[in-house]
């Protein structure tokens, strides 16, 4: 079976990549502190000290693992390969709310990377699906759980 692809930023990339390293390089060693510190205190059987670490250790590892597999399965975008003509992963977006009038901007990232606090949307969200390969003008119905949303694409960056 073979692993899903991960499409990421350069952006993208550098942020799993720095996580990854603060996690193998720092949190490993501070939660190896605590169960040290922990198995000091006597009786592991009764010990919560030693429980809380040994649970925040193995979220520690399957975070490494989980990291590790989308680096090795990463497809990065380039910013000379995203095209200002139609959306794609890496295009930055303005959108018009045709119903509201409201005016947003967004940047299709791949899902590893989306953060909607921050405007970054899933190239698989409602919005990311319904826009990816459409160009500057088109209008588009985007089916949420509310209905539908009619955007207009005022413009496509890089």
């Amino acid at each position: 079976m073979s692993e899903k692809e991960v499409i990421l930023t350069q952006e993208g990339l550098k942020k799993l990549e720095e996580e990854l390293e603060h996690l193998k390089s720092v949190k490993r060693r501070e939660v190896a502190e605590r169960i040290k510190v922990a198995i000091g205190y006597g009786d592991i059987s009764e010990n919560s000290e030693y429980e809380d670490a040994k649970n925040e250790q193995a979220f520690v590892e399957g975070r490494i693992i989980t990291l590790e597999k989308m680096l090795r399965n990463a497809r990065i975008i380039n910013n000379d390969e995203v095209d200002t003509d139609t959306v794609n992963v890496g295009s930055r977006v303005i959108l018009k709310d045709l119903e509201f009038g409201d005016i947003v901007e967004y940047s299709i990232v791949g899902t590893a990377e989306s953060d909607p606090f921050q405007n970054k949307i899933s190239n698989e969200s409602p919005v990311g699906k319904s826009i990816l390969g459409k160009r500057k003008g088109a209008v588009v119905d985007v089916n949420v759980p509310a209905g539908v949303i009619q955007y207009e694409i005022v413009d496509i960056k890089k």
